[in-house]
């Protein structure tokens, strides 16, 4: 399993590489990879037998990103709008049902949908075409996905007492600390992308460390109410798509946020 996370991993840290130089490209990763986890998303709700709109679900969720990416903005608060007008159409859809059954669940888990995975994971390409894009997108993944592999191997390695088990079963406090300290020394490595002091590096690490614990263990009551271990197996040892970018979701619209109103 060890051998098999760390070849996805390097072989997701090539790509990554690869791509995040080109902006465009960026978004077309960011586009692929919202489809998948979104198909992954509606997969596991299929599962637990709620009837979502699951392509409608991904054709809406495609566009957010894409719209981005293209700098499409049909209103200021187009992804606002563009929310309103799914929720209609949703509930247009859910008048050709014969049955209505479940239209509340059916209509909510499939916005939910849109909104959680693809409205919150497309603020990376936000963060691409800020100024110093390049260097906010390098320095938010390297910084998150340390607190992911920290927490594993601190966890698989040391962890002993249990945190949050009822929502994931594996999941240590050791891990959790294992983590955060990643997050920091990433966070502390990475001041040649963001230039700040070592005190606004750390304590912007935490923040987003414990974000990104927020998104894992999301991801993990969402598996868990579902039944399912992985939400795909698409990446070995790994799981799938939405396994992949969870701990970003939470994060990347908070650090969007930072960037792009607070430090201006």
């Amino acid at each position: 399993m060890l051998v098999k996370r760390i070849s996805t991993a390097l072989m997701l840290i090539g790509m990554i590489t690869g791509v995040i130089f080109s902006d465009w490209l960026c978004g077309v990763v960011v586009t692929i990879f919202t489809i998948g986890a979104l198909y992954e998303f509606f997969n596991m709700l299929e599962k637990k037998g709620i009837s979502t709109y699951k392509y409608v679900g991904i054709g809406l969720g495609t566009i957010i990103p894409l719209s981005i990416m293209f700098r499409f903005e049909l209103t200021k608060g187009w992804e606002l709008l563009f929310m309103a007008v799914s929720l209609l159409f949703l509930i247009l859809m859910q008048f050709k049902r014969r049955n209505n059954a479940g239209a509340i669940i059916d209509i909510s888990t499939t916005l939910f949908g849109v909104i959680y995975v693809s409205w919150f994971f497309s603020f990376l390409i936000k963060i691409r075409y800020l100024d110093n894009g390049l260097g906010l997108l390098a320095a938010v993944l390297l910084i998150t996905k340390s607190g992911d592999i920290g927490a594993y191997l601190i966890g698989s390695r040391f962890g002993k007492i249990p945190f949050m088990q009822r929502i994931s079963p594996k999941k240590t406090l050791e891990g959790a600390i294992g983590g955060l300290v990643f997050n920091i020394l990433a966070g502390i490595a990475s001041k040649p992308l963001l230039g700040f002091g070592y005190v606004h590096l750390i304590a912007m690490s935490i923040c987003i460390g414990i974000l990104g614990q927020l998104g894992d263990l999301s991801e993990s009551l969402i598996k868990r109410d579902c039944q399912v271990k992985d939400s795909g197996s698409i990446f070995p040892g790994m799981g799938g798509v939405l396994d992949e970018i969870d701990s970003l979701l939470f994060v990347v619209p908070v650090y969007y946020f930072y960037f792009s109103v607070i430090i201006k």
